[in-house]
């Protein structure tokens, strides 16, 4: 078996080998390999046209969550963040991946003969050498070698027993350590009550100007009227731009504004601030209990104490001494065209690297050992500092830990209180409502029966607008309190059936 027929084989295990290193490496980052990815072009917003209605963007609270998580850029960048994170694991592994090398040398020499001893006047040879090796570190510190090589040597010396010599060689080694090593609802809320009101004062206006024309009415009283109309109108004026930006920053959050056609779509916001039901009512015991079950926080802590438990286990192991047992076994063959010199005249007996691949593989050849290797350092202040660094940091993590639960524990404290507080706003807004229909009807009756002028209608309709607002900003109050307390409990996507994908699968 010619050496020249053996090295493609080998070099096509070595390349079997790369290939599929190369196909597990493609299969680990096949989203970078995404054109997608790869562009400068970022995507347009997502799931959008699904909730176009009849020339509006329909939405209800649930709908802008997940447009915000599909669409949201700073929801996209901390995204990324987490790929970041996850890549950085996946570095960590680095020092267990396994290295396969090939190599083929070759080398003719021709060098003048001083002695008869070299077999030729002009000695020249021709040296080949194939080597394939692998190489790999386990989590338990060993390391594990296995290489192969072959070698032809071909002389025009005439003392050669073998010419060309063909020998292959298998080695195993093991290396083992012993010792170490969320306003747009109460903006659209607010623009009503404002042309509530203005609707009111205009009636009363247009009322009181009728009556100024049959001269049941003081001249006077018109123009009290007349301001009130005013004055209103500038609310509602300042209502809708109110609403307008807080619309502008809704499209923000959402990414509607990513596209030019969805920009322009005017919003239909379905959710309403009156909460549905009863009135939500927690108890903070309970509402602590779920935090500290179901907060994310508590998750990244624990696998940063985990962490610093293994770094402090690495910094005691660092100062053992290195106690290393090592063992190799390695097995020869030879094979080529023999010169048998016994016999006269010297004859040729045919061979080649099958030979040496039966030699080999016969392991009639061995060699092998173990070595027992100790490193004690007289004095390793690295190693100290790097134990006294992780000690540090474990205790950072430890009071950084504590207080967190101190910080939820006092999130979770205020958000059951406001939403106590809010809780009762609305009972009492709802009954200052009530009270400010009834004043504003009983006013109107006695402007009607002529016992009062128009400005206690005016004004009974400012409170009214007033107790419109109060009661709309508790119950938006409400509903933010609601999600503060989802939020500090750690369920604020649960009422919205809401997932988040996990990113590391």
């Amino acid at each position: 078996m010619k050496l020249r027929l053996v090295l493609p084989i080998l070099l096509s295990v070595a390349m079997g080998i790369l290939q599929a290193q190369t196909v597990r490496e493609r299969e680990t980052f096949r989203g970078l390999t995404n054109p997608q990815v790869l562009s400068d072009t970022l995507p347009g917003p997502r799931y959008m046209s699904e909730h176009v209605v009849d020339g509006k963007l329909r939405l209800t609270l649930q709908d802008a969550v997940v447009l915000t998580l599909a669409n949201n850029s700073n929801v996209r960048i901390t995204e990324l963040n987490v790929e970041t994170a996850k890549y950085g694991v996946l570095r960590m592994h680095q020092p267990f991946d396994p290295l396969a090398q090939a190599s083929f040398s070759t080398l003719r020499s021709t060098s003048p003969s001083f002695s008869d001893l070299a077999g030729a006047q002009t000695l020249s040879t021709l040296n080949q050498i194939t080597q394939i090796n692998y190489s790999q570190n386990f989590e338990t510190g060993t390391n594990v070698q296995v290489g192969f090589s072959a070698s032809k040597l071909s002389s025009n010396s005439t003392f050669n027993f073998f010419n060309p010599s063909l020998t292959s060689s298998l080695n195993l080694q093991f290396t083992q350590p012993l010792l170490r090593s969320r306003c747009t609802v109460q903006a659209r809320g607010n623009l009503e009550v404002a042309r509530k009101s203005m609707e009111a004062a205009e009636a009363s206006y247009q009322r009181d100007k009728r009556a100024l024309e049959l001269g049941a009415l003081p001249p006077l009283d018109i123009y009290r009227s007349e301001s009130q109309v005013a004055s209103r109108r500038v609310q509602v004026i300042q209502g809708e731009y109110a609403l307008k930006q807080a619309e502008d920053a809704l499209r923000l959050t959402i990414g509607a504004d990513l596209d030019p056609y969805f920009r322009a779509l005017d919003l239909d916001l379905t959710e309403k601030a009156e909460p549905e039901g009863e009135l939500r009512n927690v108890d903070a015991s309970t509402a602590l209990q779920q935090a500290l079950d179901r907060r994310p926080e508590f998750e990244a802590l624990r696998q940063l104490r985990a962490t610093d438990d293994i770094s402090v286990r690495l910094a005691h192991n660092n100062l053992l001494p290195d106690l290393r047992l090592s063992g190799n076994y390695s097995s020869n063959g030879l094979g080529g065209n023999q010169i048998d010199t016994s016999v006269s005249p010297p004859r040729l007996i045919p061979g080649g690297f099958g030979d040496s691949l039966n030699q080999l593989f016969g392991f009639g050849f061995p060699t092998y050992g173990f070595t027992l290797s100790l490193n004690l350092p007289i004095r390793n202040r690295g190693a100290q500092a790097d134990l006294g660094n992780a000690l540090v940091s474990r205790r950072r993590d430890l009071y950084t830990e504590r207080l967190l639960r101190e910080q939820i524990t006092l999130e979770v404290a205020n958000a059951v209180h406001l939403l106590e507080q809010a809780s009762l706003t609305v009972a009492a807004s709802k009954q200052a409502l009530d009270l400010a229909q009834k004043n504003l009807a009983a006013e109107q009756r006695k402007h009607q029966l002529g016992s009062e002028t128009i400005f206690f209608v005016l004004e009974a309709q400012t409170e009214l607008a007033q107790a419109e607002t109060g009661l709309l900003q508790a119950q938006v109050s409400y509903q933010l309190a609601v999600a503060a307390v989802d939020h500090a409990t750690g369920g604020l996507l649960d009422p919205h059936r809401v997932t988040i994908t996990d990113l590391t699968k």
